[in-house]
């Protein structure tokens, strides 16, 4: 837990600390995966793929979301 502790806050990418970082993209990932949804009902190519997209989208989202989750406990264990 302390490696993790001390990448919570110590690694900083754009002015932010990693735990930041991972939480903006995974909110980014559950954003692009709810657009994508949308999207489809407009345009044709992302019809057939939108749904072969949207869960690996949504795999990656789970697995830092978990990373994001490792970090923040690890803050207070």
């Amino acid at each position: 837990m302390g490696i993790l502790r001390n990448w919570a806050h110590a690694v900083s990418l754009g002015g932010f600390p990693l735990i930041a970082m991972i939480g903006f993209a995974t909110y980014g990932l559950i954003l692009v995966g709810v657009v994508l949804m949308i999207a489809k009902k407009w345009s044709r190519r992302l019809h057939r793929r939108a749904f072969k997209l949207h869960r690996w989208i949504g795999y990656t989202a789970l697995v830092a979301a978990t990373f994001h989750l490792l970090l923040g406990v690890s803050l207070y264990v």
